[in-house]
């Protein structure tokens, strides 16, 4: 049934709640130290309270956006090797495919005349978020270009702190020491994957150290920034004008930015069934990462959604093992379930529900101008 815009929306169902009293009511069962017997006890109810359909949702959907990042750099080294490297000019297919799917929904629910006292009111906001999110993507990817595969996997872990700062500034998110635990044993998990690849020879010398490490330390940062505000914007509002949102102005952002950088190399790529087939395939990858981002968001913590990416190393051995039959180095596996049990760890004690309110409304001028129906968000 439809939800009106001037009240609670029951997200409940679709793995995320909203009400204050049903995040005070969701505690985990506390630890009773009285006795090795009530320990025990006390501990495996604790556990067994972890696995909510919420919890089980935002671990899969976080392994389903890692997988996805996999794919989209198993896509990106396939285009390179067929002499098509045009990075910016790659993202744009991705905005361009939200704002086709999410912007018409948008006009449909919010009416055009609604959907554009919308842009003209808060779309400075997302013009805002687009050109970061567009700008990080872009400084990650020639930090590659300049530094080392060491360096680019340790400073991307930048964004997490970043992502965890913006989110206490953005909704006040009080972490528990085991929430910063879980973060630790993740990265030490990554630093294990990490190894693997020094062992195995994947790392390559640095152009340019220096510039490579500034461009990842300020892509990374960008990352954090946008992945907490966008968590602050779902949480508020639907995630089709959001996911809309950012599809428009990073369309055009994009488009601006591939014309000025990539209007030459456009015409040397090589374009053929090849290339326009993986290209394709990173657009769907994509496609797919920023429709479940928002969704993990709400229902677990942008923060989480960071920490979750860390196993995408993992699912790239599997692809090299699968495609290009890469020798598996034994230290990938525990790598992997040191990184699953930091985000176990991560909600051990916090619940998902404490990690932000969640209350999504269409905007205020919009439910004025239907004042005969609702909008459901």
């Amino acid at each position: 049934m439809a939800q009106s815009v001037n009240s609670k929306h029951d997200y409940a169902d679709d793995a995320g709640l909203d009400s204050e009293e049903v995040i005070r009511d969701v505690v985990r069962p506390p630890i009773d130290y009285s006795s090795f017997d009530a320990f025990g006890t006390s501990v495996w109810s604790r556990w067994k309270s972890l696995w909510t359909k919420q919890f089980i949702f935002s671990l899969v959907a976080g392994q389903v956006i890692s997988l996805c990042i996999t794919v989209t750099n198993v896509t990106t080294t396939e285009l390179v090797g067929r002499n098509w490297s045009l990075p910016t000019t790659q993202t744009w297919f991705l905005y361009f495919s939200l704002f086709l799917i999410y912007t018409p929904y948008t006009i449909y629910k919010y009416g055009i005349g609604g959907w554009g006292k919308m842009v003209i009111k808060d779309g400075w906001k997302y013009l805002f978020l687009a050109a970061c999110d567009v700008e990080g993507n872009f400084l990650v990817v020639k930090a590659y270009n300049y530094t080392d595969l060491l360096s680019c996997m340790l400073l991307d872990a930048w964004a997490i702190p970043v992502c965890l700062f913006f989110c206490w500034v953005y909704m006040r998110t009080k972490y528990h020491w085991t929430q910063l635990l879980g973060v630790v044993v993740c990265i030490a998990g990554m630093g294990l994957l990490v190894t693997s690849d020094m062992l195995t020879d994947k790392n390559y010398p640095a152009l340019n150290r220096g510039l490579g490490d500034g461009f990842m330390i300020l892509g990374a940062t960008l990352y954090g920034f946008t992945n907490a505000t966008e968590e602050f914007f779902v949480r508020k509002r639907p995630l089709y004008e959001v996911v809309g949102q950012l599809g428009m102005w990073g369309t055009l952002i994009n488009g601006i930015q591939a014309s000025a950088l990539e209007h030459y190399d456009m015409t040397q790529a090589s374009w053929n069934g090849a290339t326009i087939g993986f290209l394709l395939a990173y657009t769907a990858a994509m496609f797919i990462l920023y429709t479940t981002a928002p969704l993990l968001y709400r229902s677990a913590s942008s923060a989480f959604y960071n920490i979750s990416l860390l196993t995408s190393d993992f699912y790239g051995l599997i692809f090299g093992i699968l495609l290009f039959h890469y020798s598996p180095f034994w230290l990938y596996f525990p790598a992997f379930a040191v990184i699953i049990l930091g985000l176990i760890i991560y909600f051990w004690h916090s619940t998902p529900q404490e990690q932000g309110k969640l209350d999504p409304q269409a905007p205020l001028y919009v439910s004025r101008m239907h004042p005969e129906g609702e909008v459901q968000v």
